[in-house]
C-alpha cells in the first residue's frame, strides 16, 4: 500500500502526462451528497485525513488541504509527515482555494479536476477565477484511478419501497408535482442527481449510503417519461414491475450522460438542474440551454404532511424510549464502577435503538466526547483513539437513528462525578438558548438564518459563541441533514430558506472550551401554525424529540420563570408520552430526570 507521501508522488506523475499544473480534490461524489460511497473517498484515499469535509489542491511543488474549524485539530494530527499544508478554512489569514492555485501557477498554466466530483455552481466559480488570470481549468477523468489500487466498489445494495402505510404521496403524485414546478420554469427536461430527492420521489429507499437510507442512482424527467438511471440488478423483478405500472422507465446507472444527450439535441429544450446538487461534467454540454433552480423536490419533501408528522412522532417516541434504556442502563453501570468508554457508549446507544420496531441503522455517527472531546463537535471515537468515561466532567453525546417511520437527531449532555460551577454556567446558557429558540414565533416565509440570533443571545451576552449553525433540516425516513432550510447566520442570503409550515429542523446550540469540555443540546422542532394577524401568519415550533434534558448541570439562578416552565411543561410531556413504552430501570430513570425544578 502506498505511503501518503507517494499517493501525492504518484498524482504528480499523472499530472504530467496529462498536462496538468494544479489538480483540485474535492470531498464529493456524482451526487454531491454529505456522506459519501468509499468508492468515492478520493480526498481521504489522497491525504490520509479522514474528516468529512475538505478539498485539496496539488502542484508539482507543494499540496494543501483546506477544512473547517470542526476538523482543525484532527487535520493536524492526521496530515503529520504528509507535506501537506493544513489551510485553517475560514481563519482569517488562510487564502481561498483559487487565490492559492493562482499564486503558485503562472499565466497559460492548467488546474484540472474530475468534473464527476464537482457541482456546476463550483466549476463556473472556478472557471471565472482562474479565467481572470489567464489559468486554464479542464475536466478529467479521475487522475487517481491509475495508482488507487484498492480502490473500492461501487456498492450494490438492494433497493426497496418506502411501504405505503408510510409514505406521505404515492409516487404518480409526486412526480406530478415535480413536473408543475418544470413547467412553471419553462423546462422541458429535468435532471435530478441528489439521491435523497430520487428516494423521495420514487418512494423508494437503499443502502448505497453510510447512515443514508439511499441509492446511487440518477433521475431524468420530461412531461410524459421518468428514467431511473440505476444498477439493475439493484432491482427485484417485483419493483421493477411497480416502477414500470408508474411509466417509470430503467436504464444503467452509467447511461445518465447518453440518455441526457438523446433528450436534449432539440436546441429549443431547456433543461433544470440544481446548480449545487449537480455534477458538472454531466451538465457541461447544455449550460446555454440550462435553467439552475433549487430542484423542486427538495422544497416539496422538506414540508412534511400530515400522514408523515404523524408517523415522526411515533419514531419520537421509540427513540425516546430507546434512550431512556441506554441511559438507565449507563448510569446503572456507572454507579456499579464498570469501566466505560465513548466507544461502549456508541454500541449501547446503538443496541438499545436496535431493539425498537423499524429500526434501521444509526442516522450518523455516534458522537461520544467526554471532556476535552466533547470540545471537538463532530468528534469520532475510533477503536485507535478513544477517551475512557472516567473521573469528573461532561460527556455529550450526539445521536441519531434511521426508523422506517422518521429519522431521529439528539444532543444530551451527562454530568459525571463531579462538575463545577463553570460546567453548570455554559450548561445552562446554551440551555437558554435552546429554550429560548424553542419559545420562538416567528411570520410564514421567515428567513431561517435570521432566527439564529435568538439561541446565540444568552452566550452573546455573556461573550460567549459557537462555530456551527444552530439548526439543519431533518428529512423523512431519508438524509438527517436536508435543506432548505437551515438556521445559521453561515447560511444568510442563501435562497429558499424562508421556513415553512411542515419543516423539521434541528436546534442545537453549543459551547467549546478547547482542551476543557463541550456543550451542545439538540431537538428537532417542527414549525407548526401559530395563529393570523392584520400582520400575517406566524409560525411556532413543536418540539419532536421525547426525551429528559439532565437538570442536574443546570444553575437555577440563571434561568428565566418563563424558561423554567418551558423545562417542566417539556419533561411533563416526556413523561406522559414515554411511560407506555418503558418499564424497570427504564421507567424508573425516566421518573426521576423528568421531577420538576
Amino acid at each position: 500500500m502506498l505511503t501518503v507521501s507517494q499517493r501525492i508522488e504518484a498524482l504528480r506523475e499523472q499530472m504530467q502526462t496529462h498536462g496538468i499544473d494544479a489538480w483540485l480534490v474535492y470531498t464529493a461524489d456524482p451526487h454531491l451528497s454529505e456522506y459519501l460511497p468509499a468508492h468515492w473517498s478520493q480526498r481521504e484515499y489522497l491525504s490520509g485525513f479522514t474528516g468529512s469535509a475538505g478539498y485539496m489542491a496539488v502542484t508539482q511543488q507543494a499540496a494543501a488541504l483546506w477544512t473547517d474549524s470542526r476538523y482543525w485539530v484532527q487535520a493536524e494530527a492526521e496530515l503529520q509527515g504528509s507535506s501537506i499544508e493544513l489551510m485553517k478554512q475560514g481563519a482569517s489569514d488562510t487564502p481561498k482555494l483559487e487565490d492559492w492555485v493562482k499564486s503558485q501557477l503562472s499565466p497559460d498554466q492548467v488546474v484540472g479536476v474530475n468534473g464527476m466530483a464537482l457541482s456546476v455552481s463550483q466549476a463556473l466559480s472556478l472557471e471565472n477565477s482562474f479565467a481572470q488570470a489567464d489559468i486554464e481549468l479542464v475536466v478529467e477523468h479521475e487522475l487517481l484511478e491509475a495508482f488507487w489500487q484498492d480502490r473500492p466498489a461501487l456498492p450494490q445494495a438492494a433497493i426497496y419501497e418506502h411501504a405505503a402505510k408510510y409514505v406521505g404521496l404515492p409516487r404518480q403524485a409526486k412526480l406530478k408535482q415535480v413536473r408543475e414546478a418544470m413547467e412553471a420554469a419553462g423546462c422541458q427536461v429535468h435532471l435530478i442527481s441528489s439521491l435523497d430527492d430520487i428516494a423521495w420521489v420514487l418512494n423508494l429507499r437503499g443502502s448505497d449510503v453510510e447512515y443514508n437510507p439511499v441509492f446511487l442512482s440518477h433521475l431524468i424527467l420530461t412531461a410524459e417519461r421518468a428514467i431511473l438511471c440505476v444498477e439493475p440488478s439493484k432491482l427485484s423483478e417485483a419493483l421493477k414491475q411497480s416502477l414500470a405500472e408508474d411509466s417509470v422507465e430503467l436504464l444503467a446507472y452509467d447511461a445518465v450522460e447518453d440518455c441526457l444527450a438523446e433528450l436534449m439535441a432539440d436546441d429549443e429544450s431547456n433543461l433544470l438542474i440544481d446548480a449545487v446538487r449537480t455534477a458538472w461534467s454531466i451538465c457541461e454540454p447544455y449550460t446555454e440551454q440550462a435553467v439552475l433552480a433549487l430542484n423542486p423536490s427538495q422544497r416539496l419533501k422538506a414540508s412534511k404532511n400530515d400522514k408523515e408528522i404523524a408517523h415522526i412522532r411515533h419514531a419520537m417516541e421509540k427513540d425516546g424510549a430507546a434512550l431512556c434504556e441506554f441511559f438507565a442502563e449507563f448510569e446503572k453501570r456507572l454507579v456499579a464502577g464498570d469501566e466505560l468508554s465513548e466507544l461502549d457508549v456508541d454500541e449501547m446507544i446503538t443496541a438499545a435503538r436496535a431493539r425498537q420496531e423499524g429500526f434501521v441503522s444509526p442516522s450518523f455517527a455516534t458522537i461520544a466526547g467526554f471532556n476535552a472531546n466533547g470540545a471537538l463537535p463532530h468528534y469520532r471515537a475510533l477503536p485507535e483513539a478513544y477517551s475512557m468515561i472516567e473521573g469528573d466532567g461532561l460527556l455529550l453525546i450526539d445521536s441519531g437513528g434511521q426508523y422506517v417511520d422518521g429519522t431521529t437527531d439528539i444532543t444530551r449532555v451527562v454530568p459525571i462525578g463531579h462538575i463545577t460551577d463553570a460546567h453548570k454556567k455554559d450548561y445552562t446558557l446554551v440551555l437558554k438558548g435552546m429554550i429560548n429558540l424553542s419559545m420562538a414565533v416567528f411570520p410564514v416565509n421567515e428567513p431561517g438564518p435570521n432566527l439564529d440570533a435568538i439561541a446565540r443571545l444568552p452566550l452573546w451576552q455573556a461573550g460567549l459563541d459557537f462555530g456551527h449553525g444552530t439548526g439543519h433540516g431533518v428529512g423523512y425516513f431519508l438524509n438527517v441533514h436536508e435543506g432548505p432550510q437551515s438556521i445559521s447566520h453561515y447560511g444568510y442570503g442563501r435562497p429558499d430558506a424562508e421556513m415553512k409550515e411542515g419543516m423539521i429542523t434541528s436546534n442545537e446550540p453549543g459551547l467549546y472550551r478547547p482542551g476543557q469540555w463541550g456543550i451542545r443540546i439538540e431537538n428537532l422542532v417542527l414549525n407548526q401554525p401559530a395563529f393570523k394577524t392584520e400582520f400575517g401568519d406566524f409560525l411556532k415550533f413543536e418540539t419532536l424529540t421525547l426525551c429528559p434534558i439532565d437538570t442536574r448541570c443546570i444553575d437555577l439562578n440563571l434561568l428565566r420563570e418563563d424558561e423554567r416552565a418551558w423545562l417542566n411543561n417539556y419533561h411533563q410531556e416526556v413523561r406522559e408520552r414515554l411511560l407506555a413504552y418503558v418499564e424497570g430501570d427504564a421507567k424508573s430513570w425516566l421518573l426521576q430526570r423528568t421531577e420538576a425544578i
